[in-house]
């Protein structure tokens, strides 16, 4: 429960905020908390079971990272409305078939981002319109390769090491 709660810094994309908490346990506690609108990933997979992974340039991370084409929920938007329209963007493809395959909270410990995963099938090739401060390189990898990847930790990032291994799950399901 939030007893009260101070803007440290409102931005364009996050809003930082210290926070006066009684935790369950009657611990009264003062939390950095960043919040995040959430996002939306998603799993693109052809005919072929290979499956498009995007190369990109993360300052933050210290360089480039293997991810799943992915973004910011947009205000008022659905989390499938944002997968569709960042696949379409950052890796031009359209969907016939799409499958959620859940949520995950980034960073529970400092976020309130919950990103949405999906499983996009049925593609179809469109233009990219990637932005200016986007540096992304398209690729495509078998499914068992983008696992392996993951396993071995080259695949770093969480919300594409989930989402490629609840897709995997659920392809084994169907």
């Amino acid at each position: 429960m939030t007893d009260n709660k101070k803007i440290i810094y409102h931005g364009k994309i996050i809003d930082l905020y210290l926070e006066k908490v009684t935790l369950p346990n009657g611990v009264e506690a003062e939390l950095e908390i960043i919040r995040h609108p959430g996002g939306a990933a998603v799993v693109a997979l052809d005919s072929e079971n290979r499956v498009c992974l995007l190369r990109q340039y993360r300052h933050v991370a210290g360089g480039w990272l293997w991810e799943l084409p992915a973004g910011k929920l947009d205000a008022g938007e659905a989390p499938l409305t944002t997968a569709q329209r960042e696949m379409e963007e950052e890796a031009g493809l359209r969907a016939g078939r799409w499958q959620a395959l859940g949520t995950i909270i980034s960073s529970p410990g400092v976020f309130t981002e919950t990103v949405h995963l999906f499983l996009a099938q049925d593609l179809t090739q469109v233009p990219v319109r990637q932005e200016a401060e986007e540096l992304i390189e398209i690729h495509w990898l078998a499914l068992a390769e983008a696992l392996n990847r993951a396993r071995t930790g080259e695949i770093t990032d969480a919300k594409t090491v989930a989402g490629l291994f609840r897709a995997d799950e659920c392809a084994h399901r169907s």
